[in-house]
């Protein structure tokens, strides 16, 4: 097992809530205690005997507070290696007795950058003394144990109990890889800060950094682990019922938020299946949306996820209810809904009303390299551009600018046909855009034939050839919007001109992949 026996600690801590676990245990296996400013205090207060770092080191800190740790009968305590004749010599000559044991939690950065505290403030919570313990001791695990979180409190408990006051090699090495993954998470942290302070979007050095909330049943199949897993900032998940989300419910359910943060306004019902949008109403009456929404696509909805973009009322509980979804996300639940809604044990509710979805850059991991872009956050970046010879009524052209909206979350080549602000057929996915274009006609005249008189339709890329406008004209649609920018434009335009419709050019793709 390797055992060593601890007989000096460093402890330096800023979540000093704790300590008061540990401090009997070093106590008991008289383990000698070396700290330094708040801790040392605390220490004190909680009646233990302690050593002051300055009366250790015979050196006050100085560069108020900046130096107060980073002195040569620490390290060399911490970084000696103990059956070296060599180092046992240098530090027995120079009085640095052995330091087996580092308790050190960081400056809380992440923290005071939510609290939005001002920068030269906010560059004061970079911890140097505490990084360098934490590395020192983790490098040396062969000798030393380092204890980097308070959560490990309990562990190192049982260790030192099941030891008579040592440590084995196997608990020294899971706690040195604990601590390099804490201190370059916090390092990136900061990094990645002082890139966005300074807008640089893609540095020479791109670190991605992550905590893990929780292990997952499974991934997108039951053979796949899977885990989640959260960078800077809190879930803000309230969930109130259900089993344990899987990787493909966290999957929906954030596209879902996506298609729902689109809308400018409460009011609105989007049903998600395996990533893309099966039906979309931005209807602001909340039973109206919601039916308008599911009769896009019924079929798909089943077992899918359900985001509503207001407080759920009774009404539309019961009627939820009808139906097997998986999800259920709203901001909010009116109590007497949340009550028939939890009739299902296993439906899992969700209040979004204080969540929000990062704005950091997406990316595409692909073995050991990964793609970074930008969020898509804009729907098109120049004037709306009316090519055809008709033009589209405003409601028309309210319902083409809410249809092309959805098109950014419908997995390319997309197609959304729609009427009066709800989705009707949406074609996704294809590999070519005449399929997506069948494919959204043959659900609109499924579920919604009525509605494909007069109806619009969206296409998230031009369209390479007029076939697909084609299927769309001839099944109803009255008007088209789409990027343009093919070499065939001029005969789509013509196309659209022959049949008497509207056609919109956006100038601004949007594929999804």
């Amino acid at each position: 097992m390797n055992l060593k026996k601890i007989k000096r600690a460093i402890i330096s801590v800023s979540n000093k809530s704790n300590l008061n676990l540990i401090l009997p245990i070093l106590k008991k296996y008289k383990i000698e205690i070396i700290s330094s400013g708040g801790t040392f205090k605390k220490i004190q207060s909680l009646k233990y005997k302690c050593i002051e770092i300055s009366d250790y080191t015979e050196f006050k800190a100085m560069l108020d507070g900046r130096i107060k740790t980073l002195h040569p009968k620490i390290y060399a305590g911490i970084l000696n290696i103990r059956k070296n004749p060599k180092h046992h010599k240098e530090i027995k000559n120079l009085n640095m007795p052995n330091i087996d044991l580092v308790i050190v939690d960081l400056y809380p950065f992440e923290k005071k950058i939510k609290d939005k505290i001002k920068f030269k403030k906010l560059i004061e919570y970079i911890d140097i003394g505490g990084s360098t313990l934490i590395r020192a001791a983790a490098k040396n695990y062969e000798d030393v144990t380092v204890i980097s979180t308070t959560s490990d409190y309990s562990r190192l408990i049982h260790e030192l109990k099941n030891n008579n006051g040592a440590t084995s090699i196997k608990f020294r090495e899971l706690m040195s890889a604990k601590a390099f993954s804490i201190t370059a998470y916090y390092d990136s942290i900061i990094s990645n800060w002082l890139n966005e302070k300074l807008n640089i979007k893609f540095p020479e050095i791109k670190t991605i950094q992550g905590k893990l909330i929780e292990k997952l049943r499974y991934g997108e199949n039951p053979h796949q682990k899977a885990g989640l897993y959260k960078g800077v900032g809190d879930l803000n998940f309230n969930k109130l019922n259900g089993k344990h989300l899987s990787y493909n419910n966290y999957n929906d359910i954030f596209s879902a938020i996506s298609v729902i943060n689109s809308f400018k306004k409460k009011g609105g019902t989007v049903i998600i299946k395996h990533a893309n949008p099966c039906g979309v109403s931005a209807e602001k009456n909340q039973s109206l949306s919601y039916k308008k929404a599911l009769l896009c696509d019924p079929v798909s909805a089943f077992g899918g996820v359900v985001a509503i973009n207001s407080v759920i009322s009774k009404n539309l509980a019961k009627e939820l209810n009808k139906v097997f979804f998986e999800v259920i996300l709203s901001f909010g639940f009116k109590r007497d809904a949340l009550k028939i809604l939890k009739k299902r044990k296993n439906l899992i509710l969700i209040d979004i009303s204080k969540f929000n979805l990062s704005a950091e850059n997406h990316h595409l991991f692909l073995g050991n390299v990964f793609l970074t872009q930008e969020q898509d956050n804009i729907l098109f970046e120049k004037k709306l551009k009316i090519v055809t010879k008709k033009k589209p009524s405003p409601n028309q052209l309210n319902t083409l600018m809410f249809a092309f909206n959805i098109s950014k979350f419908v997995k390319s080549n997309a197609i959304v046909i729609a009427n009066n602000k709800s989705t009707i057929g949406i074609g996704a996915g294809q590999p070519n855009r005449l399929e997506s274009c069948r494919i959204a006609v043959k659900n609109a005249l499924k579920f919604s034939p009525n509605e494909m008189v007069d109806s619009v339709a969206a296409s998230d890329a031009f369209f390479p050839f007029p076939d697909g406008i084609e299927e769309l004209i001839d099944n109803g649609v009255k008007a088209i919007i789409q990027p343009g920018g093919s070499i065939n434009d001029k005969k789509v335009i013509k196309a659209a001109d022959d049949a008497g419709i509207a056609m919109v050019f956006t100038n601004t793709r949007h594929f999804k992949h």
